[in-house]
């Protein structure tokens, strides 16, 4: 059995599930969901787009989920049977 160390500050694949309220309905969540490529851990395109977001959008954020992948290797393919979300 290998570990493969973590290497930061790598360009990889980033996606971003952005939870937010309209303002003309604060009580409802709606789902964003914005990919780019970028540096982890400290995601400067990321931070860049919520920081506009913030800035010129009027739907307050309510929570963000990210996930960064590997840019290069082979795609493998799970199927999953179940998906659990919790809130």
């Amino acid at each position: 059995m290998s570990i493969e160390p973590v290497v930061l500050f790598e360009r990889r694949v980033t996606t971003a599930e952005i939870l937010y309220r309209m303002p003309d309905h604060p009580d409802l969540l709606q789902s964003f969901i914005w990919q780019t490529h970028d540096v982890i851990p400290k995601f400067p395109r990321l931070r860049r787009f919520l920081d506009h977001w913030r800035d010129h959008i009027e739907a307050p954020i309510h929570s963000i989920q990210i996930s960064a992948g590997s840019l290069t290797g082979t795609a493998n393919f799970n199927a999953a049977e179940v998906e659990f979300r919790f809130h």
